[in-house]
């Protein structure tokens, strides 16, 4: 159960509304610290400092930060459009959770309910001579921190919601859920390496819901499963898509009135994260190149550069990981796929650009590099889609000469049988 919360507050914390919030009762706060810390205030420090401008600086500072933050939004706004029309929609939700637009606009909000709460209360007055020292000083704070926020922010416009800077971002969140799984390639468990139908006294666990699996609650399972003779057999892993009539896990020895903690155990939405399915990430990849080779946006630069991020994210399947020791013992988890991830990444890139000859020869010296890095597992895989590409790109390529520069490339490689 405490691993199911974790899960969620992790997702709440990433939604933007999170951390406006957060700062806006910071402002609040910080705006109303001055009522507690004025009596520690020298008498004769009001008339040193000059405190009387805080009026003004409060004025300012509430009237710009609401420009400003619609201005923001406004721009936030255009740039998830730019990302949907260029990229994919699937990527937007790597933009809404970037922490430093996020924290940008935070600093705006608060900021600005800060100066709201600090006239108000001014304006009641509230805070007295001493408390107009405190509150000058946290308005000079403030402003400073608006000023970092807007440097920081100007940074961040030069990228936000361009092609590259958005791939950019698909990549690093594939790279990190493949190299959380990498880490415990069976969630913590065992393999599961029987068909758990055949297992005496096994029973089916369907889901209640229809969905993707986004997170498997492990600890839960292993609470479950302390008995000697209690055991989980997991059907299905996150971005698995499911419905009530299909077995998401079987369980041996467990008890039928624990079905409702079992099926709590699987976290089922409406939409697949990137956070703990690597496979998500990769298939996202390849929609970012598949529009990139569409007709109406034609950008076989794009689809050139994410082949080549597909291959860094593949290439941490062949990277060596050290044994998994197994947390729950008796939790029975399948494994990721190599060949599911390659079809994933490969297979929609080879069929929109079967055409393209530029992307012809990528794919050929893309699957050699995998082949190479690779286990047996991924040298099969990449020769299969080394062939497949071959054969699509003879089919789809007009010219012959192009064809046979397409083949040049797969024999250059030294892993296909282009003889034949």
């Amino acid at each position: 159960m405490i691993e199911r919360w974790k899960w969620f507050l992790i997702r709440i914390s990433k939604r933007p509304w999170f951390r406006a919030s957060l700062y806006s009762v910071l402002g609040i706060a910080t705006a109303l610290v001055a009522l507690v810390a004025a009596p520690y205030i020298p008498e004769d420090v009001p008339a040193k400092i000059g405190s009387d401008a805080v009026d003004n600086i409060l004025g300012v500072l509430a009237s710009s930060m609401l420009a400003v933050t619609t201005f923001s939004l406004s721009i936030m706004v255009a740039a998830y459009g730019s990302a949907t029309n260029n990229v994919t929609p699937r990527a937007i939700s790597l933009l809404v959770e970037d922490t430093t637009t996020q924290n940008t606009l935070s600093t705006f909000v608060g900021s600005f309910i800060f100066s709201l709460v600090g006239i108000i209360a001014l304006s009641t007055g509230l805070y007295g001579d001493n408390g107009r020292v405190v509150l000058f000083a946290a308005t000079v704070i403030v402003v400073i921190l608006v000023l970092y926020a807007l440097l920081r922010w100007i940074d961040q416009l030069s990228g936000l919601g361009r092609v590259a800077e958005t791939t950019a971002r698909v990549e690093k969140a594939a790279t990190r859920a493949l190299c959380q799984r990498m880490e415990q390639p069976f969630l913590g468990g065992r393999p599961l390496e029987v068909d758990p139908k055949v297992l005496p006294g096994a029973r089916p666990l369907y889901a209640d819901k229809i969905g993707f699996v986004q997170h498997v609650d492990m600890p839960a399972l292993g609470e479950l499963t302390k008995a000697e003779d209690n055991a989980v057999y997991i059907c299905v892993l996150p971005g698995i898509f499911v419905e009530p009539t299909q077995p998401i896990a079987w369980s041996v020895g467990i008890a039928e009135d624990c079905d409702t903690a079992l099926r709590n155990a699987f976290v089922i939405g409406a939409q697949r994260t990137f956070d703990r399915d690597p496979r998500y990430g990769v298939v996202v990849m390849a929609e970012v190149a598949s529009r990139a080779l569409s007709p109406a946006i034609n950008d076989q630069g794009t689809a050139i550069d994410v082949i080549g991020r597909g291959v860094r994210v593949l290439s941490h399947l062949s990277r060596p990981t050290p044994p998994e020791k197994p947390k729950f013992d008796r939790v029975f988890a399948p494994g990721l796929s190599v060949a599911d991830m390659l079809d994933d990444f490969f297979t929609p890139i080879e069929r929109d650009g079967a055409g393209v000859v530029e992307v012809g020869i990528r794919l050929q010296q893309a699957l050699a590099s995998l082949g190479r890095l690779g286990d047996a597992a991924m040298t099969l895989a990449a020769n299969h889609h080394a062939q497949s590409a071959l054969k699509r790109a003879e089919a789809g390529l007009s010219l012959p000469d192009d064809y046979q520069r397409v083949r040049q490339a797969a024999q250059e490689t030294g892993l296909l049988d282009t003889s034949r």
